[in-house]
This record gives C-alpha cells, structure tokens and sequence, in this order.
C-alpha cells in the first residue's frame, strides 16, 4: 500500500536526539521521545490512508502541481528552468559533456523498472541489457553515446507499459527532437505513469481492504491508544454524554439499561448537529468529520425544506399545495435560496 512504511520498535532508534526530561518533576505530563512520535505519526498516516480508500470508492493519488502564480510555484519554475538550462549548456558544449545526461538515464531505468510487474521477466532482462549503465558509461568516454537511440527504445518500452489514457502523450514524445525537451517530457510522463500504477494497485487492494477494514483499524487505534493513553479522551466523553442524556422518546423501557446501540444512535445524531466552535471532536471518527459535517449541512437542508412546505400547506390550503409541480417547484425555489446559506 502507497505510504504503508515498516513499524519500528520503540528504543531502535538510539541515534536520534531524545526529547524526554530527566528530571521531568512529579505530576507534569508524560514526555515522549523523537522516535515514538515519529512512529505515532506513521501509524496514524497509514490508519487515515487506509480508511480513506476503503471509505472513498474514488479515492486516488493525483500529481502535486503548485499554483503557477503562488510562490511556490515560482520557485519550482525557477528551479527546474535552471535544471534543464545546464542540461542544455552541458549537451552544446564542445565536447559534449553527458555526465548528466547519465545520471538522468539511471534515474529513467529506475523508474521504469518500478512500473514492471514480476511477470515482466523478459522485458527486464531486455532492459538490463540496452539501458547497461556500465556500457552507456564507456560510449561516454569514447564519444558514441547515442541519446536519441536509447530514447526511441525507452518510449516505446513506455508505450508498451502505459495506461491506454497516457497513449496520446508517449506518442507526442515521438516528435520532439531536442533532447533536453525530450528527457524533461520523459520524465513528466514517466510521473504520471508512476501515478496510474499507484492507483491501479490501490483499486486492486481495495477488495481486500474491504474485508479486514475493522480488525485494522482496531488494531491501529490500539497501537496509539497504548503509545498514547490520553489520545482517546475526546471519544470517552462524546459516549458519556450520549449515555447520560435522556430518550427523547420515552417508553416503559426508558428507565432500564440503556443499550449500546441506542447510545451510539445518540452520539451519531450529535455528531450530525456539532458546533464547529468545540475542537473536542471524538477521535474515533476525526477521520470522517467532513463527509459527517457535509451530512449534517444536509439534514438541515431537508429540515428547513420540509418547515417551509409545512408552513405553506397549512397558510394556503389543500387547493394550492396540490397543483401540479407546486410542491415541486416550491422545494426547487426553497433549495436555491438555502445553496451556499451554511457558508455565510
């Protein structure tokens, strides 16, 4: 799974700078050290990447591009224009100067490599063979290089791996003539490759994600609750207040035990109405406060809209409201008046 990292073991890392005090006086807070909360963070990363993709039936990575106009993205647009300018100055010299040219050709092996799958026994042989850094090295030397041989034999190994999607932008390769343009573009494809084999492997996860979704994600909110015995502090009282406020429907059995599926009912409904103001949101479903504040916006979306036709078949009558498309057409009006209200 993308960004699924290995679990450490608490006192590995002797190399890393400890931040717990010694002399730490009686009663102050616990103090944790730079390794167990780096490996608090890692679980808690693969816990919310884990959750979104099976939640999220579109779940997908997508290319981190920076606004052209923050600065962000000007820097990046410096620092890469600058790159490719060197490049470029290196290949027009006279002799032309290929050391990094090579360095780029390894980093393009690379990436190719990571897109076969075990099956490609014959295709990675075949790449072991043209793209021999140790041979491509000694053409350096001897002034035989020949860049555009090895791009043609790298497009259409890109062509042969691609998504039929990335078809029209391998082919638009085989068009461009300097090489610098052409390694840049290479290596902008080759990234968006890299993404679509992510996203395939994410899809193809997702069933079986599906399956062990619970038991995971127990046995990841176990691990922080251990490392972190506070962490689910916020969760204990939601409960405790869904468990101590009444029925609003009261029965001959409101006064007994109140069962877990009622208390859950309670603080679920809670959720749905939740003052954006309290930072105490329960941890356990943090993940999905979104998703449950959209649903929550929702619900008052079809409250207000069910008051209004309410309102106006009881002030008008039973003559108006049962037109043909009023009710309709008023519910239409009422939501175009309410669209974007949350916002304000």
């Amino acid at each position: 799974m993308p960004n699924q990292r290995d679990e450490a073991p608490d006192d590995s890392h002797h190399d890393l700078p400890c931040l717990e005090k010694l002399d730490s006086p009686t009663g102050s807070p616990p103090t944790a050290s730079l390794s167990s909360l780096m490996e608090l963070e890692n679980c808690v990363s693969n816990l919310s990447l884990a959750h979104e993709i099976v939640v999220n039936r579109d779940f997908c990575f997508k290319p981190k591009r920076p606004p052209t106009d923050s600065l962000e993205g000007r820097v990046t647009d410096i620092v890469h224009r600058a790159f490719w300018d060197n490049l470029h100055e290196q290949l027009n010299s006279d002799p032309p100067n290929y050391n990094h040219a090579v360095i780029l050709l390894q980093e393009v092996k690379t990436m190719l490599q990571s897109l076969l799958l075990p099956g490609h026994v014959r295709l990675r042989s075949q790449m072991d063979e043209v793209l021999d850094m140790d041979l491509i090295q000694q053409e350096v030397d001897h002034g035989a290089l020949d860049l555009h041989r090895l791009a043609g034999y790298i497009i259409n190994t890109m062509a042969s791996l691609c998504a039929p999607v990335r078809d029209p932008e391998v082919k638009a390769l085989r068009d461009l003539g300097d090489p610098v343009e052409l390694l840049r573009e290479i290596f902008r494809v080759l990234g968006l490759m890299k993404t679509d084999m992510v996203n395939f492997t994410i899809q193809s996860l997702r069933p079986h994600l599906l399956q062990q979704a619970a038991q995971y994600e127990r046995a990841k909110f176990q691990q922080i609750l251990d490392k972190q015995p506070a962490s689910l502090d916020n969760t204990t009282a939601w409960l405790q207040v869904a468990v101590s406020v009444p029925s609003e429907s009261p029965g001959p059995d409101s006064r007994g035990p109140v069962s877990a599926t009622a208390v859950l009912d309670r603080a679920y409904m809670r959720l749905l109405h939740w003052d954006p103001q309290d930072e105490k949101y329960p941890e356990t479903v943090l993940m999905d406060r979104a998703r449950l504040d959209a649903l929550g916006r929702q619900l008052e979306t079809l409250v207000l809209e069910a008051s209004v036709l309410l309102l106006t078949q009881a002030q008008c009558g039973g003559a108006v409201f049962s037109l043909q498309g009023f009710v309709g057409k008023l519910r239409q009006s009422v939501t175009a008046l309410l669209e974007g209200s949350h916002n304000r």
